[in-house]
C-alpha cells in the first residue's frame, strides 16, 4: 500500500534525516495510534498555582528585607519574582501541551516534559490501583487526575488535567483493562 506521506524510517533511508527525527520518533505514539492531548484547563491550573506561588514569595521576601531595612535587594526580589511567574507563565503552555496518553491493546502510553521528555509504558496487568483526584483548584476548572499505581514504586503514573467526566471514564477503562489482564496472572 503506497502512501504520499514519508515515515521517518524512509526518509532515514534515503539519507534526509533532520536533527528533530530521531528524538520525535523515540517519543511517538505507538503504531497505529496517537496521542491524546490534554485540554488548556490544565495549562491555566499551572498559571494559576505558580503566579500564587511567586506572588507569595515575592512579597514575603520584600517584606522581610524592607524590615532588615534593604529596600533595594527588596526591588530585586520583587523584580525577581516577576521575572519568575513569566516564565512560568509562558512554560505552563509549552507543559500542557506535552501531555499526552493512549490506550493500546495492553497497555497505557503516557509521555509529557518539555526540559526532559518521558515516555512511560504501564502494561494493564500491574496495575494495582486506579483512582481520580482533585484538588479545589482543579474542581473549579472542572479537571481532574488520574493516577495507576503499581507494585513497583517507582513506576507509579499519572494523567493530568482531564475534564473530570473523561477521568472518571478512564478510571473506569483501567480499572476493567487492569483486572481482566491481572485474572490471566
Amino acid at each position: 500500500m503506497e502512501t504520499s506521506e514519508s515515515t521517518p524510517e524512509t526518509e532515514s533511508e534515503a539519507g534526509s534525516t533532520s536533527v528533530g527525527r530521531p528524538l520525535d520518533a523515540a517519543f511517538a505514539a505507538p503504531e497505529g495510534s496517537s496521542w491524546r492531548r490534554i485540554p488548556p484547563a490544565l495549562a491555566w491550573y499551572r498559571r494559576l498555582v505558580t503566579t500564587a506561588a511567586c506572588l507569595v514569595a515575592g512579597a514575603g521576601g520584600c517584606v522581610l528585607l524592607l524590615l532588615w531595612d534593604r529596600p533595594l535587594w527588596a526591588g530585586v526580589w520583587v523584580g525577581l519574582a516577576l521575572v519568575v511567574a513569566a516564565l512560568m507563565w509562558f512554560l505552563a503552555g509549552l507543559f500542557q501541551r506535552s501531555w499526552g496518553y493512549t490506550e493500546a491493546s495492553a497497555e497505557l502510553y503516557l509521555t509529557y516534559g518539555v526540559l526532559v521528555r518521558q515516555l512511560v509504558v504501564v502494561p494493564y496487568g500491574r496495575m494495582q490501583v486506579v483512582d481520580v483526584t482533585t484538588d479545589l483548584l482543579e474542581q473549579a476548572l472542572g479537571i481532574a487526575t488520574v493516577r495507576m499505581r503499581t507494585a513497583a514504586s517507582t513506576a507509579d503514573a499519572r494523567v493530568v488535567g482531564l475534564p473530570l467526566a473523561d477521568a472518571v471514564q478512564l478510571r473506569d477503562r483501567l480499572a476493567a483493562r487492569s483486572e481482566s489482564f491481572s485474572t490471566g496472572l
